[in-house]
């Protein structure tokens, strides 16, 4: 029987590491929104520039090349990503690619469209995909960090420079925490409540020439709805899209919530700041569980694991050899008593995932507070076992 250590002295200073709404800023407080035009219309002079100045930011910000274009768009990550498959994919071959439950959700898409030629590659969770057998010529779908699962592309070395198909590419729990390597991304997709901690619903589309092109000279065979288009009546691309005219009403409150969350991320240092500091939350998190030894991570291999969302599991050969059923009982006491304590919130492992515990490490996160939190996972895992 596993003795629990005696209960920490101290708690985290903020006890959220949620991956998804994910915590906001350090020092956010409600009082950013008195600059909010509540009540306005986003069509307005003042609504559009405000929806503009979050576009521009976010380019400044990620330096997203010139000639891409970037978009607001309705529903979050997902619906920047069904715009694309909806809008991209039949014009070739596509590859899609799956290491995580949003993966898995890409692929269901894909074969939804009764694609012609189609092919998945999937891998169990932990593991990713052999990237070499990807094929240049065709479409590739992929998620850049697998949220539900820790694991994350190593670089994107693997896609050609020459490519003749389009990559398209989730990053929603990757963008402002990791390197992108942008001339080999043609659409790329996140949301403001990921890295940046910033209110959800709202989906960012970013478009390289050559995603442009394809729009402008495909037309798929099904029918597009209102909600995904991103051609006019003509076939042109809808330029006024990515000027901040939103297809459907934005929620101003939350554009202000962005761009609070921006400039933050310009005032501590912009993306080389936000990288070390989520490089440096996975190492502080890491280094605990390397030297425990009733936890691991899900994802094994150091390369390609997620700097944000840490996946872990229960390791001790005794509870690792429980019933699935028995192992998430036990995680679930850890997290109410952790819940009680008002040590952290939302830290279960993803609802499709094994049994375990998933932290967020991003920018958002201060590293002290998941020193403190470790404490407070011996402790609680000491109880419940």
């Amino acid at each position: 029987m596993t003795l629990a250590p005696p209960q920490p002295r101290t708690k985290p200073a903020q006890p959220f590491f949620s991956s998804g709404p994910c915590p906001k800023r350090p020092g956010w407080t409600p009082e950013i929104f008195r600059e909010a035009l509540l009540g306005r219309s986003h069509r307005s002079p003042a609504g559009q520039a405000k929806l503009q100045e979050a576009i521009d930011r976010t380019r400044a910000v990620l330096s997203v090349p010139a000639d891409y274009r970037i978009a607001i768009v309705p529903a979050s990550d997902t619906g920047a990503i069904e715009m694309a498959l909806w809008s991209l994919l039949g014009a070739r071959g596509v590859d899609v690619l799956a290491w995580d439950a949003f993966g898995e959700s890409w692929v269901h898409d894909a074969e939804s469209l009764k694609l012609a030629d189609l092919r998945t590659f999937r891998a169990p969770p932990g593991k990713i995909v052999d990237l070499a057998k990807t094929d240049s010529a065709r479409d590739i779908v992929f998620t850049w960090n697998g949220t539900s699962t820790g694991v994350r592309v190593p670089d994107a070395n693997w896609i050609a420079a020459d490519r003749q198909g389009l990559t398209i590419c989730d990053a929603t729990s990757a963008v402002f925490a990791q390197e992108l390597d942008w001339p080999k991304l043609d659409v790329v997709t996140f949301s403001w409540q990921k890295a940046l901690g910033s209110e959800a619903a709202h989906g960012m589309l970013v478009l390289s020439p050559r995603a442009v092109a394809r729009l402008e000279s495909y037309r798929p065979q099904w029918p597009i709805p209102k909600i995904f288009r991103l051609v006019d009546a003509h076939g042109r691309l809808d330029e006024a899209l990515f000027k901040g005219w939103t297809i459907n009403t934005p929620s101003l409150l939350c554009v202000e919530d962005y761009l609070d969350a921006l400039a933050w991320a310009e005032s501590v240092g912009g993306l080389d700041a936000l990288i070390a500091r989520a490089n440096a939350n996975a190492r502080t998190l890491g280094a605990w569980v390397e030297t425990t030894d009733w936890i691991d991570f899900l994802a094994k291999d150091a390369v390609t694991r997620s700097n944000t969302s840490l996946c872990l599991t229960l390791a001790e050969p005794e509870v690792a050899r429980l019933p699935a059923p028995e192992q998430h009982a036990l995680v679930e006491e850890m997290l109410e008593i952790l819940e009680e304590a008002g040590v952290a919130y939302d830290i279960g492992a993803y609802r499709q995932s094994p049994p375990g515990l998933r932290i967020w490490c991003g920018p958002t996160i201060e590293a002290r507070d998941l020193t403190q939190l470790t404490a407070w996972l011996d402790y609680a895992y000491g109880l419940a076992r």
